[in-house]
């Protein structure tokens, strides 16, 4: 046991703990200033998903972080993954958004689900980005309460049918006319008995339906809805076995959970920027406007809740296992308190900055229209305030552990 002088303790990295992760930060920090940052606002305005700068992701090795190498992948945990939300957030959340599900919910989910042959066929195009894939749980009257799905899948021999409407998925389609490439589909078999299925392009019966636009914000994602109509599928294209879809689902909601929590300490650490570096620049009453009080506690208050979050954020995916279940509670605080601190981030950089706040030309504006998704994607807040509730009151043990 170290001695009490022994202080070596002191020089591990939360925030990057291997020299793998700090290279990782490395050449997060390039490709989004050089290439990340120009296009964000062009794409946001478009709304158009930058299919060639998801697959310049693909070429860095961004998409795979968590990946096994033998699929291409690095083989890291949830910090790297983490890192990859968090720094593609300072720029343009929409992006980093479609990252998340291409590689979380998709790549990920499949790489700790999945067969051989379907990990084999899929996982390496989906390292390159050569293959764009997403995920499909939401239904136009099913949110929240996934165990309610309506999408069916029957048994007909050596077949499944699916039918059903999936909404909201991002990275359904990459633009307006072409369907994503490869989803992983949760389907009912009969009440309460959830299955998982992988469904690729040019299945017949497979479309794309409403493309949803006008967003409030992630506009540089592509969202739409998918129709499965009548659509057969092998038996090999089902995750696992019968029944054992929502285990799947809730062990990948954990880390859904984290890396968007990710995303949104990366929204505040951007509006913290802005917002510090505008403070200085602008004069009010003959002093900068850091010296007035109201603004110094806009200022204050929302990097004391930023280095809170991302201190949750990066000691949970410090202690995460990407293949086990039952880390609801960490995630779920973790996303319910960081998806807060960001939008609280964006509202009090918009308000240092007055009328220019409000205004595309700075980017906090987008931002702001960004960081709101986060207190209701992968979990609303209310449904984290839910989980909590229920799983602290059967364990009061976790509390002070």
């Amino acid at each position: 046991m170290s001695g009490p002088s022994d202080s070596s303790w002191r020089s591990f990295d939360l925030l990057a703990p291997t020299p793998e992760h700090a290279l990782l930060a490395e050449s997060l920090r390039e490709f989004v200033k050089r290439e990340v940052e120009p296009q964000a606002a062009e794409h946001d305005r478009a709304e158009r998903f930058n299919l060639p700068l998801f697959r310049r992701a693909g070429e860095l090795g961004l998409l795979s972080v968590t990946l096994p190498e033998e699929y291409g992948g690095a083989g890291m945990d949830a910090v790297a993954a983490v890192q990859v939300c968090e720094a593609l957030a300072t720029s343009d959340p929409g992006f980093a958004l479609s990252v998340l599900a291409h590689m979380i919910l998709f790549a990920q989910n499949l790489a700790v689900n999945g067969s051989e042959l379907q990990k084999t066929s899929l996982l390496p195009r989906a390292a390159t980005g050569a293959i764009v894939g997403g995920l499909c749980m939401t239904e136009p009257g099913v949110g929240t309460d996934v165990l309610a799905l309506r999408t069916r899948a029957r048994r007909e021999g050596a077949e499944y049918v699916l039918d059903g409407t999936k909404t909201f998925i991002t990275n359904g389609g990459t633009d307006e006319h072409t369907l994503g490439d490869a989803f992983i589909v949760y389907a009912t078999l009969e009440p309460g008995r959830i299955s998982s299925f992988l469904v690729e392009k040019g299945v017949p019966g497979f479309r794309l339906g409403q493309k949803w636009k006008n967003k409030l914000g992630m506009r540089a994602s592509f969202t739409a809805e998918l129709v499965f109509d009548g659509v057969r599928l092998p038996l090999a294209s089902r995750l696992g076995e019968e029944g054992e879809g929502t285990r799947h689902m809730m062990r990948n909601l954990e880390i859904e959970r984290l890396t968007l929590a990710g995303m949104s300490v990366g929204i505040a650490q951007r509006c913290l920027e802005v917002m510090v570096a505008y403070a200085s620049e602008r004069k009010s009453f003959g002093v900068p406007l850091r010296e007035h009080g109201q603004i110094q506690r806009y200022i204050a208050e929302s990097f004391a809740e930023y280095r809170a979050a991302r201190t949750l954020v990066y000691d949970v995916a410090r202690r995460m296992d990407l293949t086990a279940t039952g880390q609801r509670i960490d995630a779920d605080a973790a996303k319910l308190f960081a998806a807060q601190a960001g939008k609280r981030a964006a509202d009090a950089a918009i308000q240092v900055l007055g009328g220019y706040g409000y205004m595309g030309e700075y980017v906090v504006e987008r931002l702001w229209r960004d960081a709101k998704l986060l207190e209701i994607g992968g979990g609303t807040l209310e449904a984290h305030q839910k989980n909590l509730t229920k799983d602290l009151s059967r364990d009061p043990g976790r509390i002070g552990r």
